[in-house]
């Protein structure tokens, strides 16, 4: 489209907050993001990268720690008129029927009560709900519940609509279902928004969607990748250029530094003040991953747009397997694809108390919080040590929310390797008789 309009414009953003050691947990850093007329926009990245947190700056909701945001090119304060949102969860009035729902926004902008009836029924009636008017949201499904909270966003008639993961919450066929019409409605030019911008982490979806798709790295969130959609609506998901865009996306998501190792990398998270943060792993989900990884038709190595959509996972799931599994030198994660590494292999295969060993060794070797704890307990003489000096450190270098997995994550580990044990009511990590004589 020609003469696009600039509706959003966000230069220089950071957003940080301070931590009880006087220091900032920087959730994004240096943001430059355009957003025209005409034009569905996608932000697409793991859970974390401050994808959420961009929204709500750009809503006018948060102002950054540094940065600017304009609105039409004037700098934006405050809510900004012409924007509108729809979250997650459904965000419904429970005691307001369906209509009370989607003229709120109007009532309280002041629209005169004739007037607001109408647009609310004529949104109602343009997402598909027409006839539900009277129905209260106990009496809807997860689906016509995600399409009032759409009807409730478009009845203000806003220049740009934020959707942040409106879709995640629905089963797959909902989803779908809803994602066809609302693009169907977008190249009728029915809806009565100049430009759309979507969160999300669903590949695909950001594929069959988007116009741009800008791709946010994690820690603190950026954007470090934008990409042109080109392919015509409505658009097919088993169409061959469709699928190698999709695993093109993949490949840019998981690419890393050719010239750096893992070897460099996991001595670069050990040498750090802080310890890496780790996701909530369970032994059974990696030992599952690599065990089907190894068997037909993967036989060692996988693409990753096939395998999550063989294993019916998203990005969110999938990534956070390979990359631990990574971490633990059992796989190599790199150009969007997955392969076993010769210890992964002698894993899978190996006997309960030989895999007890193998893991014990790796875990050891890459993760420093688990070679810190033990020391403490190996140097005290009651062998015990209080969970909350390690929490404390974790909180140095990560969110409160990843200290909180991260620690999850090792007590499981430490459990299963035989390497310390935790006591949850008295908050202590501690040896017994038997993890005594385990070392490395």
């Amino acid at each position: 489209m020609n003469n696009q309009e600039i509706l959003v414009q966000i230069k220089n953003c950071q957003q940080a907050y301070p931590k009880d050691n006087n220091s900032q947990l920087v959730v994004l850093d240096d943001v430059n993001i355009t957003i025209k007329t005409g034009e569905i926009v996608g932000l697409l990245g793991r859970s974390g990268s401050g994808k959420s947190t961009l929204l709500r700056i750009m809503a006018g909701l948060l102002t950054p720690t540094q940065g600017e945001v304009k609105w039409k090119d004037k700098l934006l304060s405050g809510p900004a008129e012409g924007i509108a949102m729809v979250f997650q969860s459904f965000a419904l009035f429970p005691w307001l029927t369906v209509q009370d729902n989607v003229q709120l926004g109007l009532e309280a902008k002041g629209v005169a009560r004739k007037e607001r009836e109408q647009l609310a029924e004529d949104a109602i009636d343009l997402i598909g709900l027409g006839g539900y008017e009277k129905a209260y949201p106990k009496e809807l499904s997860g689906g016509m519940r995600q399409r009032v909270g759409l009807a409730r966003a478009l009845v203000v008639h806003p220049d740009l609509l934020l959707m942040d993961e409106a879709f995640s919450a629905l089963d797959v066929l909902t989803a779908e279902n809803l994602r066809t019409d609302l693009i169907d409605l977008w190249m009728e030019q029915k809806l009565p928004v100049k430009s759309m911008l979507m969160v999300t982490h669903n590949i695909e979806e950001a594929v069959l969607m988007c116009d741009r798709i800008l791709i946010f790295s994690s820690n603190p969130g950026r954007v470090v990748h934008e990409l042109e959609v080109k392919f015509p609506h409505p658009r097919n998901r088993e169409n061959a250029a469709f699928r190698q865009f999709v695993d093109h996306v993949y490949t840019l998501m998981t690419h890393r530094d050719p010239t750096t190792n893992l070897n460099t990398l996991n001595a670069q998270a050990n040498d750090q003040k802080g310890f890496q943060a780790l996701p909530r792993m369970s032994m059974n989900l990696m030992i599952g991953m690599l065990e089907a990884l190894q068997a037909e038709p993967y036989l060692g190595r996988a693409d990753l747009p096939k395998l999550a959509q063989s294993l019916q996972m998203e990005l969110d799931d999938l990534l956070p397997i390979g990359e631990t599994l990574q971490i633990l030198e059992f796989a190599d994660v790199a150009e969007g694809d997955i392969t076993l590494t010769e210890l992964g292999k002698q894993l899978v295969n190996s006997e309960i108390d030989d895999r007890k060993d193998i893991f014990r060794k790796t875990i050891v070797k890459n993760i420093a919080l688990i070679r810190s704890i033990r020391n403490v307990l190996d140097e005290r003489g009651n062998h015990k040590a209080s969970a909350e000096r390690f929490r404390d450190e974790l909180k140095d270098t990560m969110s409160p929310e990843y200290a909180r997995h991260t620690l999850s994550t090792i007590i499981g580990w430490a459990r299963y390797a035989e390497i310390f044990d935790f006591d949850e009511e008295s908050d202590q990590f501690f040896l017994d008789e038997d993890d005594k004589t385990v070392r490395e």
